[in-house]
């Protein structure tokens, strides 16, 4: 996890996406609709936000159905990297 002092522009950051090992997505945060600072402000409307905290944004095409068994890994220039086992619901 980074602070935003870390980061001098969040809206061009490259990212990558896999599963299982193959590479499903490739795009730059410049290509999102929702800018990243819009999001923090409307999701702070509703709820508080704390250090750590993770926004899940959605996805551009390609990552497809996943299945349990399957590994996503993501990772996020200047960021981080996060890997996510898909399980079946319960």
């Amino acid at each position: 996890m980074v602070t935003a002092d870390e980061i001098e522009d969040p809206q061009n950051l490259e990212f990558e996406l896999r599963v299982n090992g193959e590479l499903r997505q490739r795009s730059n945060t410049r290509a999102m609709i929702m800018k990243i600072a819009r999001q923090i402000s409307w999701a702070s409307q509703f709820y508080t936000l704390w250090p750590g905290d993770i926004f899940m944004t959605g996805t551009c095409e390609g990552v497809g159905p996943v299945v349990p068994g399957d590994v996503v890994d993501c990772e996020i220039e200047k960021v981080g990297a996060g890997r996510l086992f898909v399980s079946a619901a319960v």
